[in-house]
């Protein structure tokens, strides 16, 4: 009996009870496959992740206003910065996956030739207008359009938006020849709203933006973070991120 009641206690203190809410300050482009991740850490552990979705130029500034969460999820630039400002533990830093760069229109509209890069060329010369964001993705496609000579011919027609759902909401809603762009994983999540992808960057330009992890310094939560960060490379979380779009 006593080995019994001995088990029992041990069982509640290992049970939901000692579940806690983990804060996760992440990138938006990884969205899906936290989502499915979030999933795999409730059910393994009880723990729940209560996540802020961001551009890379909201969290730096959240990172600067030294707001601190249980877990930081970012490109590696901002990661390096918040190790060097000292705002995340170094050895927990840990990789999640890469995302690349989609094209796309309204579910109603035709489906430009994309194929190539002469042919994405041609379907941004020919659209009737063009939208893409100002973070990572929109920066490197500034850099990707004025290599192809077309930037200064296309920026009459392009709209920019600081984040990728309002690039999508904005495809939907628009008339005409309109292309825009956006992280794949993010494309995929606006689907079913009317959104179409028409497929990804080009192999020769495609553009993949990868993502880590870490703890932050003075996490509420730290052990429990460092637990959930484990989880990232085991089986389950892989397959969680990989079941989102982020490879």
């Amino acid at each position: 009996m006593k080995n019994l009641a001995s088990l029992a206690l041990a069982t509640m203190l290992c049970s939901p009870a000692a579940a806690v809410e983990i804060r996760v300050l992440s990138a938006g482009a990884v969205e899906p496959g936290l989502h499915a991740f979030a999933d795999v850490v409730k059910r393994e552990t009880g723990h729940t992740l209560v996540i802020q979705f961001n551009t890379g130029p909201q969290i730096a500034k959240r990172l600067a206003d030294k707001q601190v969460y249980d877990i930081l999820i970012s490109p590696p630039p901002a990661i390096a910065q918040a190790l060097k400002d000292g705002q995340i533990v170094a050895e927990t830093k840990t990789p999640v996956g890469r995302v690349g760069a989609g094209i796309i229109v309204r579910s109603s509209a035709s489906a430009p030739d994309v194929s190539t890069v002469d042919a994405l060329k041609n379907a941004l010369l020919a659209a009737d207008s063009i939208v893409y964001n100002t973070a990572s993705t929109g920066i490197y496609l500034d850099r990707l359009f004025e290599r192809l000579g077309i930037l200064a011919s296309i920026k009459p027609k392009t709209t920019r938006y600081p984040d990728g759902a309002s690039v999508m909401e904005h495809v939907i809603r628009g008339k005409g020849n309109a292309i825009g762009f956006g992280a794949i994983t993010e494309i995929r999540m606006y689907e079913p709203k009317g959104l179409k992808l028409v497929g990804p960057l080009p192999a020769d330009v495609q553009n993949y933006t990868s993502y880590e992890a870490a703890v932050m310094t003075g996490a509420a939560n730290a052990d429990a973070a460092g637990t959930v960060l484990k989880m990232l490379a085991s089986p389950a979380g892989k397959a969680a991120f990989v079941k989102g779009g982020v490879e």
